[in-house]
């Protein structure tokens, strides 16, 4: 893993973690088109490389945990006093609740699909497919959410389930994680950036897990002391960096522009994508 290509790699993963593309399909693309026109065969990731995912995922997360300190802190704090007094009427309170439930069905319904989801990642055009997929969904949801009058601003029992049921669908490469739980937020009422700042909140627990989960029982420790380090911790970086700045300015978008745009550019993208992997294989 080069340089260059671990920069290239944090830019992509802090843009599409957050906005509705798939940061995974992008982390697929990105390393497939690098080998394609590196002359290097697309063949099963390395140990580092996976680890190299992960840490990437690890900068948006501590991007996501600094752009909603404030959040996060009160709703800790209020989930902590309801334990305690045993009262949930506190909107905090309920939200920490809700986090904690879409984590569960997540899992719930991703570890199933864990197999398929790493058999992909081999699959380039494939995910290619799935990212058109989502682009429809976009389009769909910006549909339904026009046609309603009366989107809510409180999350109530029946979204958060729904949206965690999505964020575990997203676990396929292709299927974006923001895309699908901002469009299942819309799908079931909630406004434009209630649903996005929901979709950003349920990310943290998944992603820590991951992050923390997958190096203790996968990653050898005498085979990570030859890693290169230095592109791992730069690519991190620019992830965090540039994954702050567009949680930044996508709330602003979101609040006043479609998902449109998006959409058409899942479609585009992954059109691309299946001809260009089809042809090259």
């Amino acid at each position: 893993m080069g340089f260059i290509q671990s920069i290239l790699m944090g830019i992509v993963q802090g843009l599409s973690e957050f906005l509705p593309i798939s940061s995974s399909a992008h982390l697929v693309f990105t390393s497939n088109f690098y080998k394609a026109f590196k002359g290097i065969e697309i063949v099963q990731q390395s140990n580092e490389e996976i680890f190299f995912d992960i840490m990437l995922h690890l900068g948006t997360l501590i991007a996501v945990i600094i752009f909603f300190r404030k959040e996060i802190y009160e709703i800790a704090r209020d989930l902590f006093i309801a334990c305690k007094n045993k009262d949930f009427s506190n909107h905090n309170a309920k939200l920490g609740l809700y986090i904690i439930l879409g984590t569960v069905i997540t899992i719930a319904l991703a570890l199933p699909l864990n197999d398929v989801a790493e058999h992909l990642v081999y699959h380039p055009a494939l995910v290619g497919g799935l990212l058109i997929v989502t682009g429809f969904v976009l389009f769909f949801s910006e549909y339904l959410s026009k046609k309603r009058d009366n989107k809510s601003d409180k999350l109530n029992l029946k979204q958060s389930v729904l949206v965690g049921l999505a964020q575990g669908l997203a676990v396929l490469p292709g299927f974006s994680r923001s895309g699908w739980t901002i469009a299942t937020g819309l799908f079931a009422g909630l406004n434009r950036e209630t649903a996005a700042r929901y979709s950003f909140l349920l990310s943290i627990p998944i992603i820590l897990g991951a992050s923390m989960v997958y190096p203790l029982i996968k990653i050898d420790v005498a085979e990570a002391l030859n890693y290169n380090w230095i592109s791992i911790t730069v690519g991190t970086i620019v992830s965090a960096v540039v994954g702050y700045l567009c949680i930044k300015y996508f709330m602003k978008f979101i609040s006043k522009f479609s998902l449109n745009i998006f959409a058409w550019y899942c479609i585009l993208m992954g059109v691309f994508t299946v001809i260009f992997f089809n042809l090259y294989i």
